[in-house]
């Protein structure tokens, strides 16, 4: 089945205004305001040249990357083909659309009777639902279980062999099918040839791109510091989710109502075992204003990372199975059949009483923006690849653009991802524009920014210790107030004289639950923190993270 694909109809001129809903309204005044209306922005297809466009364009010297349109999605959704997930494909792809995702992907678990009947099965609904919704990119993708570790996004480029690669990918590396879920060696290193075989599919052109994301990190804790640093030397895994899904799990009329005991947000709710890696603190095992704490720790894991001067991208995404107050139980399977033997479960029955879930629906409550130039699969892969990503809670804001430049300089700088090459001590800046969110969000309030946190790192090189999660010279460098400001709105922040090779990055928040960093005041004054049990309302804590800009003095 063949896809006639189509922009959002925010991006479509032929589109009256009137005819969109008030998100619609806001998102075409930020690509009228970029220039990109119209002709400027249309559909790139799934051919190559999408990601060669997005990749030339990465900023370097004193660089102006081009304007962007920030296409919202979500690369982490499960339907009735996981075992334990319950929706139809339609169900999920009508609730993306109505909560304004561009694109999004279905990552089913890996099961044996997904790789044996599911998978291709699944492509079915998946063109199904492309034609149904030819405004969205559907991704077909999977949840890999990593071996000796945690969980993983794999995305996929559409094309002939994407269902193939898949599975001949799940039989031969996931880490359940092929009983190498321990933590050894020999399953670290097996990890490590998986992601070097998905990076050879890709080389020899089987299929156009392939990328992976290691989802909810800091879960289980049994995804070391030397093993995420293997897995982003392959080229292959670009990042992880610096949010999980699941954010509803505590939110506390959901609690009451079903009379839960430990509910965090994420469903954070481990502690260390023997499997887990012996260096993380029993902190670590909660999420700090709904973020993995490798993320949310400013100079923690994530920065560790980034200060050896290297990119590695973060997402936030639903990890949609249940939805919170949904009220649609698992269809009943025919009489001898079961996952195994189906490779899905039957379509859900209302019961029209709520019944168990964690989850908002894709787009709810978590978003991932990605800056493009066109519309297209290989759009989307190449802008994620290239680090042009943020990411919001509860739609915190409408849009947000981030620059670094000289002072003085014309350029429109270099953006979220990139690398501006400057003079030992030159003096630089940090150049935000803000879109203020115009509308109640998905739970009906108008959302407000209270303050923009810039956090800047010194570049240290490779890491001596591949197990360090610490990054001592990164710290919040300046809190800037916003809280008065409203509609569209720009900030000028200096950065001073640059000595040293560096990255900043912008964070952000609702200001209504701050308190001192995980590593101290003097680190960051006003960070994320835990919630206490069974008390996370979502929508009374929301956040914003971008990805770093990084300088390299010469």
């Amino acid at each position: 089945m063949r896809t006639e694909q189509q922009v959002p109809e925010w991006a479509d001129p032929a589109v009256p205004e009137e005819a969109l809903d008030p998100q619609g309204v806001s998102r075409r005044g930020l690509i009228r305001g970029a220039g990109l209306l119209g002709a400027g922005f249309a559909v790139a297809g799934t051919g190559v040249a999408g990601a060669s466009e997005a990749t030339a364009t990465t900023g370097t010297s004193y660089g102006g990357d081009p304007e962007l349109v920030w296409l919202v999605g979500d690369h982490h959704v499960h339907t009735r083909y996981s075992h334990d997930a319950k929706y139809d494909f339609s169900q999920l792809a009508q609730r993306g659309a109505q909560f304004g995702l561009d694109w999004m992907a279905f990552t089913e678990h890996s099961n044996f009777g997904h790789a044996d009947k599911g998978a291709a099965a699944e492509n079915a609904e998946v063109l199904k639902a492309r034609a149904e919704n030819p405004r969205m990119l559907i991704f077909q993708g999977l949840e890999w279980y990593i071996p000796a570790a945690e969980h993983g996004t794999v995305l996929v480029a559409p094309g002939p062999n994407n269902v193939a690669l898949l599975q001949q990918f799940e039989r031969e590396y996931d880490g359940k099918l092929t009983n190498r879920s321990a933590d050894t060696p020999a399953n670290e290193q097996h990890a490590v040839a998986a992601l070097q075989w998905l990076a050879e599919q890709k080389r020899t052109g089987f299929v156009d791109d392939v990328l992976v994301l290691a989802n909810h990190p800091m879960r289980l804790g049994i995804d070391s510091p030397h093993e995420v640093r293997s897995w982003r030397d392959t080229g292959v895994c670009i990042g992880m989710e610096g949010a999980p899904g699941s954010q509803g799990d505590a939110d506390p009329a959901w609690v009451a109502y079903r009379g839960a005991t430990n509910a965090q947000r994420g469903e954070y709710v481990n502690a260390p075992t023997a499997a887990s890696f012996p260096g993380y603190p029993a902190d670590a095992y909660r999420t700090y204003g709904g973020f993995d704490w490798a993320t949310a720790t400013v100079g923690g894991l994530w920065d560790s990372l980034l200060a050896e001067g290297r990119l590695f991208s973060i997402s936030s995404n639903s990890d949609n199975h249940r939805t919170i107050w949904d009220t649609w139980r698992d269809g009943d399977f025919p009489a001898g059949q079961n996952f195994d033997s189906l490779g899905w479960k039957p379509s859900p029955i209302d019961t029209g009483v709520p019944q168990p879930g964690s989850d908002f629906w894709p787009g709810q409550f978590s978003r991932t923006h990605v800056g493009v130039t066109r519309y297209g699969y290989l759009d989307v892969m190449a802008g994620l690849r290239v680090g042009r990503v943020w990411v919001d809670h509860g739609q915190l804001v409408d849009g947000l653009d981030v620059r670094v430049a000289p002072v003085g300089s014309r350029q429109r700088g270099v953006t979220l991802g990139g690398r501006l090459t400057v003079r030992r001590g030159e003096r630089l800046e940090l150049r935000v524009t803000v879109t203020s969110a115009t509308r109640p969000n998905f739970h009906g309030v108008l959302p407000k920014l209270a303050h923009l946190d810039v956090i800047r790192g010194i570049v240290t090189g490779p890491a001596t210790d591949r197990d360090s999660w610490k990054a001592p010279d990164t710290r919040v460098v300046e809190q800037v107030d916003v809280s008065r400001k409203t509609g569209t709105y720009s900030l000028r922040i200096p950065l001073g004289r640059v000595e040293r090779s560096q990255y900043v990055r912008l964070r952000g928040s609702d200001g209504r639950r701050n308190g001192p960093g995980y590593l101290g005041s003097a680190v960051d004054p006003g960070g994320p923190i835990q919630h206490p049990v069974n008390d996370g309302d979502p929508w009374l804590d929301t956040w914003l993270y971008t990805n770093p800009v990084f300088v390299d003095v010469r």
